[in-house]
């Protein structure tokens, strides 16, 4: 008897041992910090499109009425982009002087454009807008205007 009691207290003196030693670890942690870092790289959005529908059939003369044509603007991106304005003069399709002729230049002209009160134009979506042109009524002779096909280079940013 002795002996299995002495082996039963060392078992459970053992147990006993081993429960506070585990059960002291089960609430034991390390603490730490962890970082990382990455890098992401942007791209580059697509270019505003613009698009100018065909001018309204007439003719412009001095200080006549002006002739209008809607304007769509289109961010052709995936990203949002900014509109910050839309430039329209008379100029060539690259955007250099117009070779005028000789007694008419962009001087005897007026043009406006004017676009939706938008100041971003979200991936895949358009504005609108107009763009006019009006002959202004020069104190001067205005005769090498007549007929002549005036350029518009129309510009967004």
């Amino acid at each position: 008897m002795g002996k299995t009691t002495g082996r039963k207290k060392r078992i459970v003196i053992t147990t006993a041992a081993l429960l506070a030693i585990g059960g002291g670890a089960a609430f034991a942690y390390w603490t730490g910090v962890g970082t990382t870092s990455t890098a992401v790289t942007s791209g580059s959005e697509s270019a505003l499109t613009v698009e100018v529908t065909s001018l309204a059939s007439g003719v412009l003369t001095p200080g006549g009425p002006g002739q209008s044509a809607e304007i769509t603007v289109t961010n052709p991106g995936k990203g949002v982009q900014k509109l910050n304005n839309v430039v329209v003069k008379v100029a060539e399709s690259d955007g250099s002087p117009w070779a005028a002729i000789t007694g008419c230049s962009k001087d005897d002209f007026s043009v406006a454009a004017t676009v939706d009160n938008v100041t971003q134009i979200e991936g895949g979506k358009h504005v609108k807008g107009t763009v006019t042109i009006q002959m202004v009524n020069g104190n001067y002779n205005q005769d090498a205007c007549k007929g002549v096909s005036v350029p518009l280079y129309v510009s967004v940013n």
